[in-house]
């Protein structure tokens, strides 16, 4: 916690924050959490203080060297620690988007995170608010194309019907070719096709 910051307030701040909240050093260690954190990761919250958050968030990869999480060949790459490093370096917010992998009960389960640092002010040594936003089920909403069952036109985020073509285009980045498969060009075609 901030030395500056009495402590009602602080954590009254960090437990009106309804996603997971880690408060955490250079080395991505948990110094603190959120009641919404600790209901899932840590009912005993000091179990899990002053250890890495790969360890706390039992990510695939966080045994993977003797020396534990951060120091696999994974961890260069782990957008969570990433994001700390560079919210700390750069006294500003970080916010990415990333799918990782969390083991629970034995079982891989992959979350679609929304993962955002912070650097906390007043505090003796180098903290960040650590925020990490589940957005698995909103990011397969998302992959979910509305389509006309007869007409075949997408409905855009704007509640818009539009030809499928025109909505590859301006939401996916992707030109649109036609031609005709083999099926549509006998029903169509049918003294073409014989040939």
């Amino acid at each position: 916690m901030p030395e500056n910051a009495p402590d009602s307030r602080y954590r009254a701040l960090l437990n009106a924050i309804p996603l997971w909240a880690f408060v955490v050093d250079e080395e991505v260690r948990v110094q603190d959490l959120n009641d919404a954190a600790a209901a899932v990761f840590a009912p005993a919250k000091a179990v899990i203080l002053d250890r890495r958050a790969g360890e706390v968030l039992h990510c695939l990869h966080a045994l993977d060297a003797p020396r534990g999480c951060g120091h696999g060949p994974f961890c260069p790459g782990c957008v969570i620690r990433n994001a700390v490093r560079e919210s700390l370096r750069g006294g500003h917010v970080s916010r990415r988007r990333a799918t990782i992998t969390l083991v629970s009960a034995g079982l891989k389960r992959q979350f679609e995170l929304l993962v955002t640092a912070n650097p906390m002010p007043g505090a003796d040594e180098p903290l960040a608010l650590l925020v990490l936003e589940d957005v698995s089920e909103l990011a397969t909403l998302r992959g979910i194309i509305p389509i006309c069952a007869k007409c075949q036109q997408v409905r855009n985020d704007q509640e818009y019907w539009q030809s499928v073509e025109t909505y590859l285009t301006e939401h996916q980045g992707v030109d649109v070719s036609h031609g005709i498969c083999p099926s549509c060009e006998q029903q169509l075609y049918p003294a073409a096709a014989d040939d």
